[in-house]
C-alpha cells in the first residue's frame, strides 16, 4: 500500500518594494518547495498559517506600507486566524532592534542575506546545491535577473548602499548557469536589474564588464529580449551600445535615472554628473541607436531645488521628450548625506504638485509618442488576458511599469509568452491598441 507524503501547510510570501525584492523571495520560495512545502506569493488571505512578509526601507512610503502590512498580518495572528509572522528584507534589516520593541508580536525579524537562518527557523533544510534557484512569481516567459547586490555610490538622498551594503557582483559562470536554467524553464524575456547595472564586474574583474556580461548571456539559444533596467549616467560604458547594436536580442531600451537637470540640485545629490553631461549622454544614445526607448526616473523637492531648479528641471522633461517616466518626491532618511546635511525646506505640498506638474507634462508627450505608433506593425509578446483583452508589450515596455498593447479578444485564441506581430490600431496616454496580422513563434 502506497500513503502519499504529507505536506505542511502552504507558507504565504508576502513581497513588497522593488524587482531585487521579488528575486530574493523567489530564491527563498525555492528553498521552502524543495523541502516539500507549498509556497504562495502574495495572497492576500489569512489561511495561510505561516506567513513571510520580504519588506522594502527605501523612502518613507515604502517604509509605512511595509509597517502596515506588518501590522495587518499581526492583528491576524492575534486573532487566532495564522500562527507565525516572519518579517525580513530592507526595512527589518536596518530598523531590526527599534521594529523588535514597537511590533514585538512579530515572531523574528531576519536582514537582507538571512535566507539560511529564515530556512532553519521554518524547521527545514537550507539546500546548497540550490542557490541561484528560483521559484518564479512572475509569468513563465519572463525572469529578473539580478547580476549584483549593493551599490558604491555616494548619493546623498539614497540608504541603499547603509541597507544592502557595499557592491558585489556575480560572476559571468554564475549568471551564464542561471540564464541556461531560466531558459530550460521557459523564460524568452530576461530583465537585468541591479543597485547600479552600469557598475557590474568593476568588484571582480576591476573594470566595467556589462558589455561582455551582455555578449555572453545574448549568446545563449532561447533567449530572445534582454532588457536593461537602473544604468546609473556616470561613467556609462559606451561599450553597452555597441553591443545593443550588434545583438537583435538586446531590446532597444534603457532605465537610466538621471534623478535630476540642475547642476545645482545635482550637485547636492552627489550624483557625479552634470546637465550637460545629461544631454550629452542621451544626444549619443539616440544618435548610435535609432528608435531606442529611453526611460527615466526623477525626484522633486530634494534640498536645493527652488523654484528656478525646479524650471530647470521642468524643461529638461519638456525637451527630452523621454518614452517613459517616473518622478517620485523627496524624502529626508535617515543617516544619509542629504539627512545630516541639508535641512529639509521644500513643503510636502510643493513636492507633490512638483511631480505631478512633470507626470502631467510626461501625459502629453506619451500621448504623442504613442499616437505615432498607429498603423505600424511591431513584435509583440503575449503576457495574458484580462476581461475582453489580451494584454501585449513591445520591446520598448517592461513589465509592471510601462505601456501595455491591448488585442480585443474577439474570439481569437492567442497564447501567452508567444510573439505575434501587432498592426497598431489606437492610442490613449499610456496604452495601445491593436490587432494581430502574424503569429511569429
Amino acid at each position: 500500500m502506497h500513503t502519499k507524503r504529507e505536506k505542511r501547510g502552504a507558507i504565504n510570501i508576502v513581497t513588497l518594494g522593488c524587482s531585487k525584492n521579488l528575486v530574493d523571495s523567489e530564491l527563498l520560495m525555492k528553498q521552502i518547495n524543495a523541502n516539500n512545502v507549498d509556497v504562495v506569493h502574495n495572497s492576500e488571505s489569512f489561511r495561510y498559517k505561516t506567513v513571510i512578509i520580504n519588506t522594502c526601507g527605501f523612502i518613507r512610503d515604502a517604509k509605512q506600507e511595509s509597517v502596515d502590512t506588518i501590522l495587518r498580518f499581526i492583528r491576524a495572528k492575534e486573532m487566532g486566524l495564522i500562527k507565525h509572522v516572519y518579517v525580513t528584507g530592507c526595512l527589518s534589516e536596518r530598523y531590526k532592534s527599534d521594529l523588535e520593541k514597537e511590533i514585538s508580536n512579530v515572531d523574528k525579524y531576519f536582514g537582507t542575506n538571512d535566507m539560511s537562518p529564515i530556512i532553519e527557523q521554518l524547521g527545514l533544510s537550507f539546500k546548497q546545491e540550490l542557490i541561484g534557484e528560483r521559484l518564479l512569481t512572475t509569468p513563465s516567459h519572463y525572469s529578473y535577473l539580478k547580476v549584483s547586490e549593493g551599490c558604491d555610490r555616494n548619493c546623498a538622498f539614497c540608504a541603499i548602499p547603509l541597507i544592502r551594503g557595499k557592491h558585489i557582483s556575480k560572476t559571468v559562470e554564475e549568471l551564464h548557469a542561471e540564464v541556461n536554467s531560466l531558459v530550460g524553464n521557459g523564460v524568452k524575456e530576461l530583465i537585468l536589474i541591479a543597485q547600479d547595472l552600469t557598475w557590474y564586474g568593476i568588484d571582480i574583474y576591476k573594470r566595467q564588464a556589462l558589455p561582455g556580461l551582455l555578449e555572453v548571456i545574448s549568446g545563449i539559444p532561447g533567449v530572445e529580449w534582454i532588457r536593461l533596467h537602473y544604468a546609473y549616467p556616470a561613467a556609462f560604458p559606451r561599450d553597452v551600445i555597441r553591443v545593443m547594436k550588434e545583438r537583435q536580442n538586446i531590446c532597444k531600451y534603457l532605465d537610466i535615472p538621471f534623478q535630476h537637470a540642475s547642476d545645482k540640485v545635482l550637485e547636492m545629490m552627489r550624483r557625479n554628473h552634470n546637465q550637460k553631461q545629461n544631454f550629452e549622454l542621451i544626444d549619443l544614445i539616440r544618435k548610435e541607436i535609432p528608435g531606442v526607448t529611453l526611460r527615466t526616473t526623477l525626484m522633486t523637492g530634494h534640498p536645493g531645488e527652488g523654484e528656478k531648479e525646479f524650471r530647470e528641471l521642468r524643461r529638461f522633461v519638456e525637451e527630452v521628450e523621454f518614452d517613459r517616466l517616473g518622478v517620485f518626491t523627496y524624502s529626508e532618511e535617515e543617516d544619509t548625506w542629504s539627512a545630516g546635511h541639508y535641512k529639509d525646506t521644500v513643503p510636502p505640498e510643493v513636492k507633490k504638485e512638483r511631480a505631478g506638474e512633470l507626470m502631467a507634462i510626461q501625459q502629453n508627450i506619451s500621448k504623442r509618442l504613442n499616437d505615432r505608433k498607429i498603423n505600424r506593425s511591431i513584435k509583440v509578446i503575449i503576457d495574458g488576458r484580462e476581461g475582453d483583452f489580451y494584454i501585449g508589450r513591445s520591446e520598448a515596455d517592461s513589465p509592471e511599469v510601462d505601456n501595455e498593447i491591448l488585442i480585443p479578444f474577439k474570439g481569437i485564441e492567442l497564447q501567452t509568452g508567444m510573439f505575434y506581430k501587432i498592426r497598431i490600431t489606437g492610442s490613449e496616454e499610456y496604452d495601445l491598441y491593436g490587432e494581430v496580422t502574424e503569429k511569429l513563434f
